[in-house]
């Protein structure tokens, strides 16, 4: 129950968060606004209409919705049946091989992206030991990064990104009461027509919040093109754009249309799809529903979730290979192997400055997230405020909100004299705010869920003996929903670890460079063993945030797919 009294403190608070928001959300995304639509300030469509006549933006803007769409479609095929499989089934090595299903979550895709040029190159591994079996003549090797790359890119994306989905479907699985499949069983229909007559309307919730953050996120990717070479995507415009935006506007439209079409598909598939209700008598209890498969399915379903693992595993394993390789050079495998590369990373100086840059920026962004996510909560389930509905819309914008925008905002929007607040000087405090505001959804809905879920019996207790309203939150109501907090926290932390776009566009100095930025700039070096010690990095970087996702997967369990609800 809601507290209908507002003193002064909850007033001031929820200013705090308005203005918070206002300066890092609205300003720079009515900065691009304006720069977009006007000149000399008169407002006009003129970029717009010169980006459409562009050949070079239509292009583009053509290969990012492909590439978007076969990558949901790809990621989709992957997890829909490995979701329905697990939550159906129960079979020796089930909770293994769930596990393994989220180890892409580990690594971003655009340093997957290294590994799978070095596996599928036309010179690559895969290609160099068919031509040793004899299966491929040596001068006709086969393309299969094809188009120069675009179907490496799809793929990468899909193998990185469907373990999203796979949360999502196995939690909305979860939640299907098992005696609606048996009802309709007992009427006849066979397990394709309940599926597709019962299950699949009751998981489309589900499903269309994993499908719109895998398609906005493999959208405006940039990282992975940029390893692949790939430039005519919409985020390379943008990265491209940015050393024009003082000359050439052309830079906002695209961004602005980048903003305006994601945003748009958001509200799309939220109004088509999340305002359906489908509402069961009882909730289902997955343990209950399940079956125990037979031997036979049992060696089926295994083997198919071994080789869904070891496709999805293969750019990761490629990676590792790499980052110990001391010479790899037309060859199925390393010719030498060296410890070399990761010595190099823990001397160098940049190197180690950018794993000591990203955990400083990671931990400064999970704290901040903590105190905005139990702020907002608090505010929402505690508190009738004026204005909750704009609070809560502007907590979950983020997940509409892809980096690549953000970040173009603050290059633009943050150009002052300050030097601590301009990125081009000292870009700290906007890489933290950017972690912050574009993981805040999650920590916001981690302290909604433990809000919700904890009883305001012991807090009205506390109010009654005469204890102020914060120090009950102190003293009582956190205590009972640090799981869930720190379970946010962490996740909120391994994926500021390793952010791409933001990384890539406001780091712009060499001492202020993160992991993924440092990464970047080594496989761009022409030296021998530049893309080894690249790996190298990587590596590390990832067994930083496979560390954190194991921590936060066992503080939450099933509930962490409802972390990347839409």
């Amino acid at each position: 129950m809601r507290n209908h009294n507002l003193n002064g403190w909850t007033i001031a608070f929820l200013g705090l968060l308005l203005l918070f928001f206002g300066v890092f959300l609205a300003y720079p995304l009515s900065f691009m606004l304006s720069r977009a639509f006007g000149v000399g300030g008169t407002p006009t469509l003129r970029y717009f209409a010169l980006l459409l006549a562009s050949p070079l933006e239509r292009e583009a803007l053509g290969n990012s919705f492909l590439v978007a769409t076969l990558t949901t479609a790809l990621a989709t095929l992957l997890a829909l049946p490995a979701a329905h499989v697990l939550s159906r089934y129960e079979f020796r090595g089930h909770g293994l091989l769930g596990g393994l299903l989220l180890v892409p979550m580990i690594l971003p895709p655009f340093v997957g992206a290294i590994g799978l040029k070095q596996l599928l190159a036309r010179f690559g591994s895969l290609n160099l030991l068919l031509m040793k079996l004899g299966w491929l003549a040596p001068n006709h090797p086969i393309d299969w990064l094809g188009a120069g790359g675009f179907w490496g890119l799809v793929l990468v994306q899909a193998l990185s990104l469907y373990p999203i989905l796979f949360l999502n479907l196995s939690a909305a699985l979860a939640n299907v009461d098992p005696s609606l499949r048996e009802a309709a069983q007992s009427l006849g229909a066979g397990g394709g027509r309940v599926f597709r007559t019962v299950t699949l309307p009751l998981i489309l919730p589900g499903y269309f919040a994993g499908a719109v953050i895998v398609f906005i996120w493999s959208f405006t990717d940039l990282g992975t093109p940029l390893i692949f070479g790939f430039s005519r995507v919409v985020p390379v415009r943008v990265f491209d754009s940015i050393t024009e935006l003082n000359t050439n506007p052309m830079g906002y439209a695209l961004v602005v249309g980048v903003l305006a079409l994601t945003l748009g598909l958001f509200l799309v598939c939220r109004r088509l799809f999340g305002t359906q209700r489908y509402e069961m008598l009882a909730r289902g209890h997955t343990g209950e529903g399940k079956q125990r498969a037979t031997p036979r399915q049992t060696a089926v379903m295994v083997l198919a979730l071994t080789l869904l693992i070891g496709l999805a595993l293969l750019p990761h394993l490629t990676v590792l290979a790499q980052s110990f390789a001391g010479r790899w050079f037309v060859s199925v495998l390393p010719d030498r192997w060296t410890l070399a590369n990761y010595g190099e990373v823990l001397a160098d100086r940049l190197t180690v400055s950018s794993i000591r840059n990203s955990l400083f920026y990671a931990s400064l962004s999970a704290g901040w997230d903590v105190v905005l996510g139990v702020a907002i909560a608090w505010l929402l389930t505690r508190r009738r405020v004026p204005l909750a509905g704009l609070l809560d819309a502007l907590a979950m914008l983020p997940l509409a909100l892809p980096g690549l925008v953000l970040a173009f905002g603050y290059v633009a929007g943050f150009d002052f004299k300050l030097s601590w607040l301009n990125p081009r000087d000292n870009p700290t405090l906007l890489l933290v705010v950017s972690y912050s505001v574009r993981r805040l959804p999650y920590m916001v809905r981690a302290a909604y869920a433990g809000f919700q879920q904890t009883s305001v019996t012991l807090e009205e207790a506390s109010a009654s003996l005469g204890a102020s309203a914060f120090r009950t939150l102190r003293r009582i109501t956190l205590p009972l929903v640090a799981a869930h907090l720190v379970a946010g926290a962490i996740l909120t932390f391994s994926f500021a670890m390793l952010e791409v776009s933001d990384s890539l566009i406001l780091a712009m100095r060499e001492q202020f460079f993160p992991i993924t930025k440092m990464i970047y700039q080594l496989v761009g070096k022409i030296e021998p063993n530049a893309d080894s010690v690249a790996c190298a990095l990587g590596v590390l970087g990832m067994v930083i945030l496979a560390v954190s996702l194991v921590l936060g997967s066992r503080l939450l369990g099933r509930k962490m797919g409802q972390l990347f609800r839409a």
